[in-house]
Parts: C-alpha cells; structure tokens; sequence
C-alpha cells in the first residue's frame, strides 16, 4: 500500500514531482516576464546585447551560416506580422478609414510589440543553442545567402509598404495624440494680442 501525504508527500511518485518542479519554473518565469512588460527600452537592449552576443559568436567561429539564415527569414516573418494590420483589409473588406468622415479605428497590430520582442528573443536563443551542436554548421557559401535574404528583404518591404500605402494606414505612431478642441474666444483675444 503506497501512502500518499498531499503535495510534496513521502509517497509522490517522481513523474508528478517533475509536474511540480517545471510548474513551479513555469510560473516563476511567467512572473519575472510579466514584471519586465512595461519596460519596453529595457527589453531591447536586452535584446540587443543578446543579437550581439550572437553575431560575435557566429563572427568568431566563422560557421553556421545556414541558422543564420533561417533566422533571418525568421524575423522577417515576424517583422511582417508586426506591420501588419490585425484584420487585413484584403481579406476583411475596408475596414481601416479611408475618409475624414470615416470612423476612427486605431491600428491594431496582427503580432503585437511585446510578442514581437518575446518571439525574436526567443529565436535568438534557440539559433545561439544552435551554435553549440556541430551538426547545424552545413558548409555553404555564405554570401549568396546574404545576398539571397537581402533580395528577400527588399522585395517583401516593397510588397509591405504598397499594402501601407493602399490602405493608408501607418503601423507606427509617435507619442500620444491629445485632441485640442475649438479654442475659446478669450484664448483667440489673448493670443492675438502677443
């Protein structure tokens, strides 16, 4: 007969004490993650460390050309569902405004900032795993694939920017925009006579 005392109990089997561990790092990284969301600079620059460390890695062992480039199409899948509207016009009908009197919608992001950062992180991560395993370092001629991702970058932006520009919207916004309202006659009087 197997005695089981409740949580952590002598008579846990290990499979559910391994539950218990990854549920207990999940939710501690759940919570540093969720604690680091308003912190958008410092994400970033993490970030940016994180894709230097990387580089200077991939630089210094001169290899695994072929994870590169699967990131790099990787991020530009992600940069793409960044810029992108969350209901495409396309496939929706006109759904951004297209007139002043239409109704104002703000944009919504199909891949919203901080998933952005998150899922590029993540991909850094995973490519620099990558640079430890021999058997992702496939020789190949590194500039055609720079060359090649380029080619893709440029045409892919061009095909981004022409859907911008036919549905007239602009993925980016700079500070908040405050409405000022008619001005009162007093404020009209007295700034005209400055």
């Amino acid at each position: 007969m197997e005695a089981n005392f409740g949580e952590g109990g002598v008579g846990d089997s290990p499979s559910s004490a391994i539950a218990r561990w990854k549920s207990s790092i999940w939710r501690g990284f759940q919570y540093y993650l969720d604690k680091s969301t308003p912190h958008r600079l410092g994400r970033w620059l993490g970030f940016v460390v994180l894709a230097a460390i990387y580089l200077v890695r991939v630089y210094s062992i001169e290899g695994f050309y072929i994870v590169s480039y699967g990131l790099g199409i990787y991020i530009l899948n992600l940069l793409i569902g960044f810029l992108s509207p969350q209901a495409d016009p396309e496939m929706e009908g006109q759904s951004l405004p297209t007139k002043r009197s239409d109704e104002f919608k703000p944009f919504i992001r199909r891949l919203p900032e901080f998933k952005f950062w998150y899922s590029i992180t993540k991909a850094f991560c995973i490519a620099f795993a990558m640079t430890f395993f021999s058997i992702f370092d496939v020789p190949v001629f590194w500039p055609i694939l720079l060359f090649y991702w380029i080619v893709l970058f440029m045409l892919t932006m061009k095909r981004q920017i022409l859907h911008m520009i036919k549905y007239k919207y602009v993925p980016f916004s700079v500070g908040k925009q405050r409405y000022s309202g008619k001005k009162s006659t007093v404020e009209k009087a007295s700034l005209s006579r400055d």
